[in-house]
């Protein structure tokens, strides 16, 4: 009931990951990021200890399909999950448990994997990957370009109702960690909505953190 994206940028070094579901607050369970280490989504009768754990794997040191590998040969239950990965190198790699729900499938290249399950077509993940790797500008952007590809492929094989968008970058925290937890319409216009919202202020809320001396403005009422 999810189809997913993990990606690099291989001109900044940004990770992120993109997702959407019939679920509730899909963002919340699947998506993992951490700077300097890679970006891995957990799903499918989601367990998120998965992504925690792939990461630390990585940053341990162990590529993508190491990381991928020890999970499978290690974590219970793993028939039922669906994981994906991509390391600080570019690597990537997909576990995808036989008993994944419905029509499952997952396509992966350099710096991208994509995955899915409960699809109405298994051309939606290679659909994904394509658009990302067509692709320019900032991550985030690619990133929702190719959820909105796998909406144009098919999608999930009833509606989707939330979808959320996390990128890392040079910091310790999430530089966007933007969800849309439950919605009747288009979560995936809807996120895109926040993205053009928040984009234009994300170094903003960096300087903030790091040197509120050099940081612009709040633009808000009481502001002076």
């Amino acid at each position: 009931m999810t189809f997913s994206i993990v990606a690099r940028c291989n001109r900044t070094g940004m990770f992120g990951v993109a997702v959407s579901s019939s679920s509730p607050a899909v963002a919340a369970r699947c998506a993992h990021a951490r700077a300097g280490v890679g970006a891995v989504s957990s799903q499918n009768v989601t367990d998120p200890m998965l992504g925690t754990e792939a990461l630390d794997l990585m940053a341990s040191g162990m590529g993508a399909a190491g990381a991928i590998e020890e999970l499978r040969s290690s974590r219970p239950y793993m028939e039922y999950r669906q994981v994906l990965a991509v390391d600080v190198a570019g690597g990537t790699a997909i576990h995808s448990g036989p008993r994944a729900l419905g029509i499952w499938a997952e396509a992966r290249d350099t710096d991208v994997a994509c995955g899915g399950n409960l699809l109405a077509d298994a051309g939606v993940p290679q659909a994904m990957v394509d658009a990302f790797l067509a692709s320019s500008g900032h991550l985030a952007d690619r990133l929702l370009i190719a959820l909105r590809a796998a909406l144009a492929a098919g999608g999930e094989a009833g509606p989707v109702r939330s979808a959320g968008l996390k990128i890392v970058d040079a910091v310790s925290w999430p530089v966007a960690d933007l969800r849309v937890d439950w919605t009747e319409g288009c979560p995936i216009a809807e996120l895109s909505g926040l993205w053009a919202l928040y984009a234009p202020q994300l170094d903003a809320y960096v300087t903030r953190a790091l040197n509120p001396s050099d940081a612009p403005s709040y633009g808000v009422p009481g502001d002076l």
